[in-house]
């Protein structure tokens, strides 16, 4: 796999944590860092001992989005393959993964990291965090799935809004309109996320990934399409050791021991 210094990886007791590692120009993306953290993506997508994933960013900040020096040099790549090859693998890789994501944003997301964090299944934040979508500030439009998962959540009108005036909003405001799941205290921030964190780690796997496909696809569909695809995915389930441990925990009333089988 591709090595980086830029994407930090550690894995404890199910949890893997990818950290975004530029601290020194807020965790931005550069060639490198985009390719390592897909590579990382792809590894851990075939490791079972990963029960869930962290995504947080060294230092201050979350994640600027892309670095715009690299993106503005006489060797550059177009802004497009930038897009094509460094965000839109990652952010398909997020929603492929086949185990929970969380974005853990400990300072300010702007422009594509706004929106790598809105591609997690969870996004929770530092109360002096932010989300910034940058992009109209500098002539371009949201990319990285911005367009797709920002109406989604909030609403076409509210993410017009912040997508044409660029304006900031704060981590407790964004709880408030849906955009993200939590926000927590900077001072336990780290401690709630561990927590968090392994509470996902700790439940069946295979069924919180038979949840993901079910609501890759709730958009698409017509009611009708979506209960068939819940009947199929309820037979997966259903197949799993972690459904019957569920059972035999409920019925000797008990806390189920989950391995992700």
């Amino acid at each position: 796999m591709t090595q980086s210094n830029f994407i930090i990886y550690s894995l404890e007791n199910g949890v893997a944590r990818l950290t975004l590692n530029r601290p020194n120009v807020f965790n931005s993306f550069n060639r490198e860092m985009a390719l390592a953290l897909q590579a990382r993506l792809q590894e851990i997508a075939l490791d079972e001992a990963v029960r869930a994933v962290v995504l947080t960013g060294e230092g201050k900040a979350f994640c600027a989005g892309q670095d715009l020096a690299e993106a503005t040099g006489p060797e550059s790549l177009e802004i497009s393959q930038i897009v094509v090859q460094h965000y839109n693998p990652i952010i398909l890789l997020l929603r492929q993964l086949n185990k929970p994501v969380i974005a853990a944003v400990n300072g300010v997301a702007a422009g594509a990291g706004a929106n790598l964090a809105l591609a997690c299944d969870l996004v929770v934040a530092k109360e002096s965090s932010s989300f910034i979508q940058a992009f109209s500030k500098i002539g371009l439009i949201p990319d990285s799935a911005g367009t797709f998962f920002l109406p989604r959540l909030i609403g076409q009108q509210r993410a017009s809004a912040l997508m044409m005036t660029g304006d900031k909003v704060s981590a407790p405001e964004a709880m408030q309109m849906g955009m993200i799941y939590k926000v927590f205290p900077d001072d336990s921030f780290d401690s709630e996320v561990t927590a968090l964190a392994l509470k996902m780690a700790q439940m069946p796997t295979k069924g919180l990934a038979y949840t993901k496909q079910l609501l890759n696809v709730t958009f698409e569909n017509t009611l009708a399409e979506q209960l068939e695809q819940e009947a199929v995915f309820q037979q997966k389930a259903g197949q799993t050791q972690d459904f019957k441990e569920g059972v035999e925990a409920f019925i000797q009333k008990r806390k189920p021991n989950f391995t992700g089988q």
